[in-house]
């Protein structure tokens, strides 16, 4: 019962505000300082923390983190959202629910030139949201196109959140067949993951274009269609090609060359970095103001990510210590339908905690 308490006093601190870094490591000190007093816990396993800490440090997969953060900040100054909505509006623009799928369409090309969840949002919310209510877009359409593919970045590679999560399911699957008496694992690597969540972010992008595209043709008034003058007016040609060029490189070159096998997550994140920069430069967005503000973003996000990341590793040490992973184990190996049963509760249960818990709390604490 001890695991499940902890557990919930989580979930119980986060939704009073209190920040997830420290709510996570101060919930398991003090269980485990109450333990202790109770003959409940064995302070031993504490002693494994400071391995644990440098074995983050010296994690090659999650140096990628901060590198892919560099080139979704950079591109965020660069104006290549602005120049994405621009052409695609007028692509799209002209046709009903045609602002919307534009909307769509770039919060994909996004996704997949950064891998930032919140940028995508933000960015997206104050280009495009103005222009679409002012032109007559149901307030409820035009905040939920934003809000659903703004979160495409979290299953669109090249993603932070799959990059999180490859590192923590190498390390469980290795875990798992050494426990079945498998001595050479495999390991299920950043780019596997890649190239797993790939199709299944484009689906959910077909769908939401699919959607958007019903209600505009079922009630034109909720998605109108607008002038084209709205945007930036140049040559079709030129446009798309300045529009659509740029990121469209940048995508193939990270991630080309991690689904081809030529480079390591976190070599194609360096490179996307660097075409990041390059991009901003040609931009003439690469001035000394946006330096600082690109530095001082990456370190605030990168920092954000560590600290939930030592937080995590702190709780689930502790949480082993109260044997909590064998009590999970034993109930869902108890559970009537097997594993098909089980994914299925795991799904569900993932799905309630995104309402009070980040992707990267739900990755450290609840995948494990």
């Amino acid at each position: 019962m001890i695991p499940l308490l902890m557990f919930l006093v989580v979930c119980l601190a986060l939704m009073l505000g209190y920040p997830v870094a420290f709510t996570l490591g101060g919930v398991a000190l003090a269980f485990a300082g109450a333990g202790v007093l109770m003959n409940g816990f064995d302070p031993t396993l504490l002693n494994a923390l400071p391995n644990r800490l440098y074995g983050i440090m010296e994690n090659q997969t999650l140096l990628a983190v901060p590198l892919f953060v560099l080139m979704g900040v950079t591109l965020e100054k660069s104006k290549v959202a602005e120049n994405l909505l621009n052409t695609m509006g007028r692509l799209f623009g002209r046709f009903p629910g045609g602002l919307g799928l534009s909307v769509t369409l770039v919060g994909m090309l996004l996704a997949a030139s950064t891998g930032i969840v919140g940028a995508t949002v933000v960015t997206m919310g104050l280009l495009a949201l103005p222009t679409m209510i002012k032109r007559g877009y149901d307030p409820a359409l035009a905040t939920g196109a934003i809000a659903a593919t703004g979160t495409l970045g979290q299953i669109i590679p090249p993603s932070i959140a799959l990059v999180l999560l490859g590192d923590v399911l190498s390390n469980a699957y290795q875990q798992a067949q050494l426990n079945m008496g498998v001595f050479n694992a495999d390991t299920v690597s950043v780019g596997d993951l890649f190239v797993g969540a790939l199709v299944p972010g484009l689906i959910m992008v077909v769908l939401y274009m699919v959607y958007i595209m019903a209600r505009a043709l079922l009630n034109p008034a909720v998605a109108p269609a607008i002038e084209t003058d709205e945007f930036e007016q140049r040559p079709l040609l030129t446009q798309c090609l300045q529009g659509l060029l740029p990121p469209l490189l940048l995508i193939t070159a990270v991630l080309g060359s991690i689904l081809a096998g030529l480079a390591t997550p976190t070599e194609a994140a360096a490179v996307g970095a660097v075409g990041a920069t390059l991009l901003a430069l040609v931009q003439r967005q690469l001035t000394w103001k946006n330096l600082q503000e690109i530095a001082l973003s990456t370190t605030k996000v990168t920092c954000m990510v560590f600290a939930i990341l030592i937080g995590a590793t702190l709780f689930s040490l502790v949480f082993r210590g109260f044997n909590g992973e064998e009590m999970i184990h034993e109930f869902f190996h108890n559970m009537p339908g097997g594993v098909f049963s089980a994914m299925l509760l795991v799904m569900v249960v993932i799905f309630l905690l995104g309402f009070i818990l980040d992707f990267i709390e739900i990755t450290f604490v609840v995948v494990p």
